[in-house]
């Protein structure tokens, strides 16, 4: 008897679009993205619009052109310097819009169909910016987590259209992430009087487990405890570890490893 073909092998969705044409879409979409993203990691510090204003040189002030914002590919040509003053392009932009192509990237690679496609997205790029602005400049902002969460309960609503017992696994998950940071951060304050862990790590922790679940958050934290101590390790091995402010950032480190947990995941 003959065997039927296999068609599981790759995602659903690439059985209407082709691999090829699907994964640098997603890429390219990322470092539309991750261009936007890069504006909000520079401006939001700032208290600037992320929306309104034009990109300009940071030295010069000079207005950019087209040519001159093509994500990824304007940097590469114009060597990371302004076209007019030669001053440099602040690299932060270039790793986001870098990151959002990535997070494209894996997640055309790995999604089951196209609807996973779009949540995985939207998950990645959020993740991209909050761990950019905790590696830059030690910041989690309250109303970013909160967008997170809210994000995540959208599909976990969909989910739980049919069943409403399965609102316990995102619920229970944000609870778990909480206390899991919430907690030791209180007793480390009251041992030593001082704060060991960043307000909003566990706010993100929390977030996160909507999106992850109870395991989820767990294999999230382990993962983060160990890209912390190979982003550790390799500082100290290099000599940078001397410029570390006090604490490498937890929340780049959660954010990566739950990105990381989510693929596996789904």
């Amino acid at each position: 008897m003959q065997r039927e073909p296999t068609i599981l092998t790759l995602p659903t969705v690439f059985i209407v679009v082709p691999l090829w044409l699907t994964v640098p879409f997603a890429a390219i979409l990322g470092a539309v993205v991750g261009s936007f993203l890069g504006a909000a990691l520079i401006r939001l510090p700032k208290g600037e619009s992320v929306v309104a204003g034009r990109s300009r040189c940071d030295v010069c002030g000079r207005v950019l052109g087209p040519a001159e914002l093509v994500p990824v590919f304007s940097y590469l040509v114009l060597r990371g310097r302004c076209r007019a003053c030669q001053a440099p392009i602040d690299p932060w932009q270039f790793a986001a819009e870098t990151g959002g192509a990535l997070a494209g990237l894996v997640c055309a690679l790995v999604a089951r169909d196209a609807v996973m496609l779009g949540i995985g997205l939207v998950l990645g790029w959020q993740l991209l910016l909050l761990g950019l602005l905790d590696l830059r400049h030690m910041w989690l902002p309250d109303r970013l987590i909160g967008l997170l969460a809210a994000s995540g309960m959208v599909p976990a609503g969909l989910a739980a259209a049919g069943d409403a017992n399965l609102l316990a696994g995102p619920l229970l998950g944000a609870a778990l992430g909480f206390v899991l940071l919430w907690l030791p951060g209180r007793l480390y304050r009251a041992w030593r009087g001082r704060d060991g862990l960043g307000a909003g790590d566990p706010k993100l922790l929390a977030a996160m487990g909507v999106w992850l679940g109870p395991l989820g958050v767990v294999e999230t934290l382990l993962g983060a405890s160990l890209i912390g101590l190979v982003a550790a390790g390799a500082l100290m091995l290099s000599g940078k570890a001397v410029g570390l402010r006090s604490a490498l950032p937890l929340g780049s480190c959660l954010a990566l490893a739950g990105f990381a947990v989510y693929l596996a995941q789904n």
